[in-house]
């Protein structure tokens, strides 16, 4: 086993080889969800007035004023009323309004009885100058950074590029990706099934870690177990999508044809097997145009853990979006393997502190999945041989 290829120099050999996508420029009300690729600044201070925080009426305060006159209303979305000469005036204000100018205190509606335009404020009022006022420029001045590239757009992020004029984001561009599963034994998941035979489930596992994560441009492929026919459809497949992720015919069987098909395609390999478990057929490669072709072993956890750990997070790398694997807390003792990185799918339980405990659940072999449906990801486990107690760190990786 100490031949064979680290998981984090697997890690790093993908990293360098995918190159960014590219990115485009979307309408705003499509851009929910994308990886931003620009800076954005303040269109203007924030707020850009002085502005009234909530229902009531605005004066120039004066230490002892109990009475006032109400001379004219500012509602919100109009330029701002000029407070007229002279102590004792008083103009009605909306959330949201600018404050009128020569103004500098708001009195909010409860504070305060009003018989036609007098107003007189309750016994226990006693006002501060310059209250429920957000002043021009208190959130942040003109030109200040806002948002950089490489974040996930949701809505905090929508609303910010809303408010300062960024009706077209740069984001990037979603690829599109081939899904490929190969294999004789494979029928959909709606035909008739023989005793010998089993049905397709990597393409939809894949594809649903996929989409979770925005790359929602997927088509479905199935291989048979022939070389030509293989060699044949990843050549079409080559030529009209950015991505190929394949499942099974990695292996040493006689029938597993796929790094055969694809060296004749010209389809450089950076690796072929890497020291983690499940998962150790993985490969991976470069078409001559640089599409990444990830090839993952065909048992479906290895397949599911090869794409949570390395496809998705290679490809949001690629998209520019930054983003770690979440440190949770092992909520069980778990033995990690001598020579092999481990990877562990695990049930996480949120506590109170809000650090998330991760309560193991191995799986007896890398084609029992049916069990994973309680699971919400995996965990790795560096090699070693001192058993992790519980309370260890370990890091999380989402289906």
């Amino acid at each position: 086993m100490n031949d064979l290829l680290t998981i984090d120099a697997a890690e790093t050999l993908i990293g360098e080889a995918l190159r960014p996508f590219p990115t485009e420029t979307i309408p705003l009300g499509q851009a929910a969800g994308r990886i931003l690729r620009q800076n954005v600044t303040a269109e203007r201070a924030l707020p850009p007035y002085d502005r009234v925080i909530l229902d009531g009426i605005a004066v120039a305060w004066r230490d002892g004023q109990r009475d006032f006159r109400l001379v004219a209303t500012q509602p919100a979305g109009r330029p701002p009323l000029a407070m007229p000469d002279g102590t004792g005036q008083a103009i009605a204000v909306m959330t949201g309004s600018v404050l009128p100018a020569g103004a500098d205190t708001i009195i909010p509606r409860e504070d305060f009885d009003i018989q036609g335009n007098l107003v007189s404020l309750r016994a226990d009022v006693t006002p501060r100058r310059n209250q429920h006022v957000h002043p021009k420029g208190a959130d942040c001045a003109q030109g200040a950074a806002l948002l950089s590239p490489g974040l996930r757009l949701t809505p905090p992020e929508m609303a910010v590029l809303a408010a300062n004029g960024i009706s077209h984001p740069e984001v990037s561009v979603i690829p599109s990706i081939a899904i490929i599963s190969t294999g004789d034994e494979l029928v959909a998941p709606d035909a008739p099934v023989q005793d010998w035979q089993i049905r397709r489930s990597n393409e939809f596992a894949i594809a649903a870690s996929l989409s979770r994560k925005g790359f929602t441009r997927q088509v479905f492929a199935v291989l048979p177990d022939d070389l030509a026919l293989t060699t044949d459809h990843l050549a079409t497949l080559l030529e009209q999508h950015d991505v190929l992720v394949l499942s099974g015919g990695v292996s040493m069987g006689q029938f597993d044809f796929v790094p055969q098909a694809l060296t004749s395609l010209g389809v450089r390999k950076i690796f072929h097997k890497i020291a983690q478990r499940p998962g150790k057929p993985f490969w991976f490669g470069l078409s001559p145009k640089g599409q990444p072709v990830f090839a993952l072993p065909g048992n479906p956890v290895s397949a599911l853990a090869c794409c949570s750990r390395h496809v998705v997070p290679a490809l949001l790398r690629a998209q520019g979006l930054v983003q770690d694997a979440i440190p949770v807390r092992l909520g069980e003792t778990l033995s990690p393997l001598p020579s092999m990185t481990r990877l562990v799918p695990v049930q996480l339980v949120h506590g109170a502190d809000g650090v998330a405990t991760a309560i193991p659940h191995p799986m007896p072999t890398s084609g029992d999945f049916n069990r994973l449906g309680m699971t919400q990801g995996l965990v790795t486990l560096s090699p070693g041989t001192a058993p992790l107690m519980p309370g260890a760190s370990v890091l999380f990786h989402e289906w």
